[in-house]
């Protein structure tokens, strides 16, 4: 029987439509890097895996285009922090920019050992007063310039580890590895709490999201002036397995078709075998994949 050259339906996938990982400078807000990318790229759809206080730096993971549907997918745990924390003064906001409202003396070197044992693990975390977390549809912050003390919930998070943890009188440094959700700046303040004294963050750098790291991001500058690019849309998935498929199967993937599953994983990123690029996250569902984000628009 002769061969047959199969047809597929025509492929659009943008440029921008990729992963981009930003080293944040202090100053800005995650919002603005993204307005800086936005009018970089000329894309509008922008979103990122994960905010950071304006006062931070680090690691700020972006995705473009039709990748922004993947950051549900994304894999960004755990989040490590080099972390600065002030011994003997709590703030009103819990990091330096707040107006101090508690002193206290600073703790021994025994009652901080203390606290961060306490601080490790699964823990209830009460929100920061001035936080993005919602109380009957009002802001925590709003609520906090105006006066008004909120009831904030406490929280269910993660803490991994603190590690490097090292003391030069009232300041403390510590890498924190946490989960998703965990405010370090109340995490500054229940050490000083924990501890028998006080404490507030006076600085705050994300070194890692998952898989990302911030030895690989990009500066703001470079992204403005144009000296550099979003890297492909298959580098946001670099934890699942990646499932080259043959031309009949990427016909069928980029019309939102379940093809036959080749491995017990329960997610898969499908790639194109002939350009390597991402076609499509699939999770698996019996005996085969089934496509949840398809990559390229069909015509």
């Amino acid at each position: 029987m002769p061969a047959i050259r199969l047809r597929l339906p025509a492929m659009r996938q943008s440029t921008t439509d990729g992963l981009l990982l930003v080293d944040k400078p202090a100053g800005m807000t995650s919002h603005d890097v993204v307005l800086a990318a936005r009018r970089a790229f000329g894309e509008s759809r922008i979103g990122h895996a994960g905010t950071l206080d304006p006062f931070a730096t680090g690691l700020l993971v972006l995705l473009l285009g039709r990748a922004t549907r993947l950051l549900p997918h994304l894999d960004g745990v755990p989040k490590e922090y080099e972390a600065t924390i002030v011994l003997g003064s709590e703030t009103e906001t819990d990091d330096l920019h707040g107006a101090v409202v508690r002193t206290a003396p600073p703790p021994s070197d025994e009652a901080i050992a203390e606290a961060i044992v306490q601080l490790t693990g699964p823990l209830e975390q009460v929100p920061p007063a001035y936080s993005a977390k919602r109380v009957d549809g009002r802001r925590a912050y709003e609520a906090a310039r105006a006066g008004v003390a909120l009831d904030l919930a406490p929280a269910r998070v993660e803490v991994f580890e603190w590690r490097d943890v090292v003391r030069d009188g009232a300041r403390l440094r510590a890498t924190i590895a946490c989960g998703g959700g965990t405010y370090v700046r109340a995490l500054a303040r229940d050490l000083g709490r924990h501890a028998g004294s006080a404490a507030h963050l006076a600085a705050l750098r994300r070194t890692r999201s998952g898989a990302f790291r911030v030895q690989d991001a990009v500066t703001v500058d470079a992204i403005r002036e144009g000296r550099t690019a979003p890297r492909p849309a298959l580098d946001a998935l670099p934890t699942i397995p990646h499932v080259a498929l043959a031309p009949e199967d990427a016909e069928r993937v980029l019309r939102g078709i379940a093809v036959p599953r080749t491995s017990d994983a329960s997610r898969a990123a499908l790639v194109d075998s002939r350009s390597g690029s991402l076609l499509a996250f699939a999770e698996g569902a019996g005996s085969s994949w089934q496509p949840r984000v398809v990559m390229r628009k069909v015509d």
